[in-house]
This record gives structure tokens, sequence and C-alpha cells, in this order.
């Protein structure tokens, strides 16, 4: 019976060491694994923040109309791409060419009415001289019947005449001198062009005009039509929403990251960024952090003073900007999620304080050239109507330098 047990402990003795080699064996590996997870976090994990609470954001610039119309053409439709200042939408253009010229015509009548009134003025200054020559004769008629009458060679009656008639020229010589000094002053320190009734008819047909080429509605940026809802022959009012142009080469990332780990992100730092429509990794950098929370903007705010209060932790949108040639060689859509990683190896600087940048985010030329076109409309009509013989036209300079001198 001894040699029996004998050769059964045998094998039990020598399986012990071999577990206790496979748990050392364990137990190395969960330790290399923990000091390398240790080494990992110490060089790497602590400066690194990530969530994939993110999606990309960008411009939705909405296109709606300056003045109403009806649709009669579109030049785009979903998914398209359109470049800035090509046509969206023609909106019929009868009754705006009708104002428009309408308006026209008042500038040209105007200029007309004002160009005769430097006229009347010339013609007011002549009558004025023509009454003092008359006024002195009739001076010197009747001093020459006073003395007459002295000798007898006349009738007193002859000189009650001449005081008459020299009455009359100066009552003459008055009127013509108020009749020049009231037209004067509805000219005077102006030209044709300058003055205000002509001015003021330029302003309506300066509107009228940009009704008419408002009419076209085009692009003002380059990006893909979304969200269409004008059709042919549809009524629309200025202000209407018709459509949505996306410029996805100017897209961002906006990461919602919790209140904790905002500790160490500061504007500048570097971001990596995977999207998962496309596994593509990215790269950009914080460029500023939100001024609230998305509860505080939101519609109802949550309100904590009141009944039993929960504590939910918060998140704050992070804007990332993107590499533009990644962004152009892998395109994104608004809306798509991202996973974040933000390297907060570098904390220098404040999360309050951000440089201000005075020049202006955006911009578009789209619209510059039609306050030079309707300025070139405006002063060729004026040339047009402001045209007189040379000897009309000398005589409203001399009135104009006259008016100009009379003025205040």
């Amino acid at each position: 019976m001894n040699e029996v047990a004998a050769k059964a402990a045998v094998p039990a003795n020598s399986a012990h060491p071999r577990r206790k080699r496979l748990l050392l064996v364990v137990l190395a590996l969960f330790a290399i694994t923990g000091l390398s997870y240790w080494v990992y976090w110490l060089t790497v994990g602590r400066y690194i923040e990530t969530t994939d609470d993110a999606y990309v954001a960008g411009n939705v610039v909405q296109i709606t109309p300056q003045v109403g119309g009806t649709a009669v053409e579109i030049g785009v439709d979903e998914t398209q791409f359109v470049r800035a200042g090509e046509l969206l939408v023609q909106l019929d253009r009868a009754d705006t060419r009708a104002a428009l010229q309408a308006d026209e015509a008042k500038l040209a009548q105007s200029v007309r009415e004002i160009r005769n009134l430097f006229i009347r003025t010339s013609e007011l200054q002549a009558s004025v001289t023509a009454h003092e020559v008359d006024l002195a004769k009739a001076q010197s008629d009747l001093s020459r019947r006073e003395k007459l009458a002295d000798s007898g060679a006349i009738s007193s009656e002859d000189v009650q005449h001449a005081r008459e008639a020299v009455r009359r020229a100066r009552a003459a010589l008055d009127g013509i001198r108020e009749q020049l000094a009231g037209n004067r002053a509805l000219i005077g320190g102006t030209t044709v062009a300058s003055h205000p009734r002509v001015q003021n008819a330029a302003a309506k047909l300066r509107s009228s005009y940009l009704d008419y080429q408002r009419t076209v509605i085009a692009s003002p940026v380059s990006g893909f039509v979304a969200k269409r809802t004008i059709q042919l022959g549809q009524r629309v009012a200025p202000g209407a929403p018709l459509m949505a142009i996306v410029p996805l080469t100017e897209v961002w990332v906006d990461a919602n990251f919790k209140e904790g780990q905002l500790k160490h992100i500061r504007p500048g730092q570097p971001v990596t960024l995977t999207a998962d429509a496309n596994d593509f990794r990215y790269h950009g950098t914080v460029q500023g952090l939100a001024a609230g929370t998305g509860a505080a903007f939101a519609l109802l705010p949550a309100q904590n003073a009141t009944g039993n209060w929960i504590k939910v932790v918060q998140r704050l949108p992070v804007r990332i900007a993107l590499d533009p040639k990644e962004l152009a060689a892998h395109p994104l859509r608004i809306g798509l999620s991202m996973e974040v990683r933000v390297d907060v190896h570098h904390t220098t600087g404040s999360n309050a304080l951000r440089q201000v940048d005075t020049h202006p985010q955006y911009r578009t030329a789209v619209y510059a050239h039609l306050e030079n076109d309707v300025d070139a409309l405006i002063n060729k009509i004026i040339a047009q109507n402001d045209t007189a013989s040379p000897l009309v036209a000398s005589r409203t300079a001399s009135s104009g330098t006259l008016a100009a001198n009379s003025a205040p």
C-alpha cells in the first residue's frame, strides 16, 4: 500500500511546479501590461482628450429674393455645384422694367426742368439790365422836363407824366429783381446734376434699377445646392427661402467635450479627426471654445433652481478648423460624425482670451457692380438731357456763377 501511495504522489508533486510557473507567467503578463499602460498614460494618454460626440458643421447660405416676382427660370437643382455669381433663379421682369422706364423718364424731365431754371435765371438777369436802362432813361427825361417846367416851356402835366413813368420803371425793375432773387433761391449753390430735385429723381431711379437687377438671383458664394423649394411659376415674396448654398470647402467640426475635459484644451492645439463616412484621418487645430453649453442656448433652458435637482455633466462645443488641402481631397458633408483626439501637451494661453480679427471673415463681391452700373446710367441720362446751344450754355454758366456768388 505504501508503494502505491508513493507512486500516486509523484505526478501530483510534479504538477505543482507547472501551475506555479503558469501563474507566474500570467502575473508577469499582467504586470507588463499594466506597466506598459502606465508608461503610455504617463507619456501620451494623459495629454490626449477624446470624444466621439463631434459633428461636421458649416455655413448654410439661405437664398432669399430681395424683390417679389414670379419664377420664370431656375438655373440649378439639388446636389449641383454652383459658382459665385451664377444664376440661381430668374424672376419675371415686366413690372420692374415698367417702373424703371417710368423713373428714367422722370429723371430726364427733372433735368430739363432744372436746366430751364438756369436758363430762366439768365433771361431774368438780362431783363434786369434792360429795366435798369429804362429807369435811367425815365429819370433823365424827368430831370429835363423839370428844368423846362421852371422856364415855362412845358406844362406841369408833362412833368407829372414823366414822374409816373419813373415810378413805373422803378416798380418794374423791383418786380423783375424779385423774380431773379426767387429763381436764384431755387438754384443757388447747385448745378443741374446736384440740384435736389434731380437728386430725388436719381434716387428713385436707383431704387427701381436695383429692383430690376435683383430679379436675377445669383449665388453669393460657391457651393452645393441644397433644400431647393422654388418651382417654376411660383410667386415669391421678398425674404421667402428659395434654396440653400453650402460651401463645403469652409466646413469645420464642433466637438462636444465634457466639462472635465476642458481643463487643458486651448486654441491652437493640434487635433486628429477620423470620419465615420470614409475612415480618413484628418488633421486640424482648435479654433476656439463656444461661449456656452448647448443647454444654455436651448429654446427651453433647464431650470435647476426649482424642484429636485440632479447634476448632469454638461458638454461645451469646441470648434476645430480642418486642413483645407485634406478637405479638398476628401470632402465632408454637414452633419457627419467624427471622432476627435486633441493633443493637450501645450496648455499655454487662456480659453477666455482670443485675438480679435478686425477683417471680415466672409465676403462676397457678387452684388458690388450694381451700384456702379446704376451710377453710370444716371450720369448718362443727365448728360443726354442737360444739353443746350452754345449761347444758352454760356448764359447758363454765367447764371450758375451768379447764383453761387449770391448764395449765403
